[in-house]
């Protein structure tokens, strides 16, 4: 068993396994870490394999995790079970979802059948949810602009030293918060991708990492899952799967718009997204010391090359991204 025993966390969750839970532990190893401060175990026992979510109190709350779970579980969505639960010290036991994420599997070959799967677990969140009693918060305009600060404050000002000229940033955030809440309000994950997405022997896809969800944007997941920050598909291959899910979203009449709107939508959202994630990446190497997302920035800065171009009211945007970031970024690498 692999055990640190500097670890002072480590050595609680083992006492709190084998002592409270009465577990005998065969096998004790690091399974994953995430973006926040939560890590994550994989424990073996003589029968059956478990994960154990360490998410520090003071830096991590578990409530949001615990009540969403049991929310998405209702909606039919395979969420990891929840076991056990020490909210005091911050320790879920949870089920294991296996190891194998969407982001390991996919291949052109099997990405019409995951996709697939996806688009299913996406409905039963879009229709299975009580909005009016789920008590999820709103992604509302202030949190819109919030995260697209991010893109201006940690991309932009902290790393390239660049600022964007206020009369741009307000048609940007104006044009993009506009879009996002004309859309149907319905659950959104809000990282519904490849890397949160397991693939599992029944019920899959397996999905973690739900513990933001939020009411918000239709297209949101959509954009998440098939603009993904961790894998790109061709634009005609990404249009065709949109189309897909377009077309199941009318037959359950959860949209009435046309093709095209529904197209500016899914862009618009995705550029939003976008640009919030090139910023967290940059805040993640800064501020916590976690540089390995940085090389998901170019991918991204990629699908907003791709959106500027289509909206006329974003030309000065994609002019300053041109002219001023795009330099300035190369300049870093």
């Amino acid at each position: 068993m692999c055990l640190d025993t500097k670890d002072k966390r480590v050595n609680e969750i083992i006492h709190w396994l084998e002592n409270d839970l009465k577990l005998a532990l065969s096998g004790f190893n690091v399974a994953s870490a995430d973006a926040s401060f939560r890590r994550y175990f994989r424990v073996t026992t003589a029968t059956d394999n478990y994960i154990v979510m360490d998410a520090p109190p003071d830096k991590e709350d578990t409530a949001p995790f615990v009540c969403i779970a049991r929310l998405f579980e209702q909606a039919n969505i395979h969420t990891p079970h929840i076991y056990q639960q020490n909210r005091a010290q911050g320790f879920l036991l949870l089920e294991d979802l296996g190891n194998q994420s969407y982001l390991d599997a996919l291949t052109p070959d099997t990405a019409d059948n995951l996709y697939q799967a996806a688009f299913d677990t996406l409905l039963n969140l879009h229709q299975h949810i009580d909005l009016k009693n789920c008590r999820l918060p709103r992604y509302d305009s202030e949190l819109l602009q919030t995260e697209l600060e991010i893109f201006y404050q940690w991309f932009l000002q902290h790393w390239l030293n660049i600022d964007c000229p206020d009369s741009i940033r307000q048609t940007v955030n104006a044009v993009l918060i506009h879009s996002a809440q004309e859309q149907p309000q319905l659950c959104v994950h809000r990282d519904f991708h490849s890397r949160n997405l397991m693939v599992v022997d029944s019920q899959s896809p397996g999905v973690i990492d739900f513990q933001d969800a939020v009411i918000g944007p239709v297209t949101y997941d959509l954009v998440s899952l098939l603009r993904d920050c961790y894998i790109a598909w061709p634009p005609q291959q990404v249009e065709q799967w949109t189309n897909c899910y377009y077309q199941q979203l009318l037959d359950k009449n959860i949209v009435s718009c046309n093709p095209d709107k529904f197209q500016r939508w899914f862009d618009l959202m995705g550029l939003q997204r976008h640009l919030k994630a090139i910023g967290i990446f940059t805040r993640l190497k800064f501020r916590d010391n976690k540089p390995d997302y940085m090389a998901d920035i170019p991918r991204t800065l990629n699908y907003i090359m791709q959106i500027l171009d289509k909206y006329p009211e974003l030309t000065e945007f994609s002019g300053f991204i041109k002219q001023t970031v795009l330099p300035g970024y190369q300049e870093r690498l």
